[in-house]
């Protein structure tokens, strides 16, 4: 099965009449991702690829039964956007949005833990690639045709190295089964650890591989729960060995500010958790068909 979408998911783009929402959209719907409708305040009754455009979370929900949400909302809207699909009942939001401040992302975690959690949105993001089931959904911007269906899960907080990962993958005929972009902020939706919970519960999850980078405690956190948590495989490489210290390196969150927050010691960190680390990014897929040999 699929951790989060799957091809009968309805889906709105929240800013969808944006130039680049536009592009995507256009993209989902190819691949086959059920895009029921779009929500632009003002712009309700329009359509967008011939998606029903709404002024509303609330009015799509209604008229559409959306469960999904992408957000392509600008920075200093995209908070406002996140809690308004929590509020409207969406289950599943995705916000691919660069640049949303530290304290909008507090404000939005701090909302979303007042409903309990089995009425709880999942967020994934922001800063994100988004979501893959490969062969049934897509619902962000990655590139859907690197990806084969399969039984390997990825998690990556760098949506780039996330589409390396897939593309050596489908050179060697493996196949993904979902993966998921969390985000490369310092505050973001879902963690590591959420992920791996999902993945540890899915039948279709053989392998489990992890997209890491420098800053913040989540890999450190996810190494914990790995070791007690997790009975798969589970194959990790973490970004910026060499990025000095003190200096942001691309993400918001790529900033070592504490001890277990460079890539040495996050490598060091998962191999004790028994992760079996890449050792460059070039190697991933290579890894991950390694640990596949093996656990067969």
């Amino acid at each position: 099965m699929s951790i989060l979408l799957d091809r009968d998911t309805r889906v709105i783009v929240q800013g969808i009449t944006g130039r680049m929402a536009r592009f995507h959209t256009k993209d989902m719907l190819g691949y086959g991702t059920n895009v029921v409708g779009g929500v632009v305040p003002g712009k309700g009754g329009e359509t967008v690829e011939g998606v029903p455009v709404f002024d509303t979370v609330k009015q799509a929900v209604e008229a559409t039964g959306a469960e999904a949400s992408l957000v392509f909302v600008p920075p200093p809207f995209a908070a406002d956007s996140i809690m308004e699909a929590a509020d409207a009942g969406i289950r599943y939001c995705v916000c691919i949005t660069d640049g949303i401040p530290a304290q909008d992302m507090i404000r939005v975690k701090r909302y979303m833990y007042r409903y309990p959690k089995d009425k709880r949105m999942v967020l994934t993001g922001p800063n994100c690639a988004g979501t893959i089931s490969p062969g049934k959904a897509l619902l962000g911007i990655m590139p859907g045709h690197i990806y084969l269906p399969g039984n390997v899960g990825i998690i990556g907080r760098s949506g780039t190295l996330g589409y390396e990962a897939a593309a050596q993958l489908k050179e060697r005929s493996i196949g993904v089964s979902t993966s998921v972009g969390i985000g490369g902020d310092p505050i973001n939706g879902s963690s590591f650890r959420d992920i791996l919970e999902r993945f540890e519960w899915d039948a279709e999850t053989e392998v489990i591989a992890m997209i890491g980078e420098i800053g913040g405690p989540q890999e450190a956190e996810a190494a914990e729960y790995i070791r007690d948590h997790v009975s798969k495989p589970v194959v990790a490489y973490v970004a910026g060995l060499t990025a000095p210290k003190g200096r942001t390196m691309g993400h918001a969150g790529a900033i070592i500010s504490a001890f277990g927050e460079s890539a040495s010691e996050k490598v060091e960190i998962l191999s004790a958790a028994g992760v079996t680390v890449a050792e460059n990014p070039a190697v991933i897929g290579e890894t991950i068909a390694r640990v596949m040999r093996k656990a067969a």
